[in-house]
């Protein structure tokens, strides 16, 4: 339970930082904050790729603006990531260019229903969990293919 929570807010912060600028950093452009935080990369950072440059100075800066209990729990975020193994890590990151590539709508409508089922009482997720983990493949895709088909009008939640 918790791991997949943590998986989901991983890939949200990935989401955020992913989508790379194409204009290089200067070193000189950073604040103060940004290279301390980024010191280790201060002889090569002519030499890191554009793109890398302008992730970890985006990175850099939000470690620089985040609160003590912020850093705490990104530090958790991060060792959790660290723990995971290869293969689901690969996986995350391939969810994780699938919902670039969505809609900015919707994109929204999964952040929405998955706010939804984080505010459902606890039974409630075991319940729906449950019967998700029984369902054969088929049953799956068929339930994805009824959720996408339906009007989005009503909420899941008011039965």
């Amino acid at each position: 339970m918790r791991v997949r929570w943590i998986v989901a807010v991983v890939c949200l912060l990935m989401l955020g930082t992913a989508a790379a600028d194409n204009h290089g950093v200067s070193w000189d452009s950073l604040s103060a904050g940004q290279q301390e935080m980024l010191g280790q990369f201060a002889e090569s950072w002519d030499s890191l790729p554009q793109d890398r440059q302008a992730r970890l100075a985006r990175g850099a800066e939000r470690w620089v603006n985040m609160t003590p209990e912020q850093r705490e729990n990104a530090k958790g975020r991060f060792k959790a990531w660290r723990e995971l193994d290869d293969e689901r890590r690969a996986a995350i990151r391939e969810r994780a260019e699938t919902f670039r590539q969505l809609s900015p709508e919707e994109q929204d409508r999964i952040r929405k229903n998955y706010q939804r089922y984080r505010e459902m009482n606890r039974d409630r997720r075991e319940q729906l969990r449950d019967r998700f983990r029984r369902m054969t493949p088929e049953q799956r895709q068929r339930l994805r293919d009824h959720l996408n088909d339906r009007p989005r009008t009503r909420t899941r939640d008011s039965r």
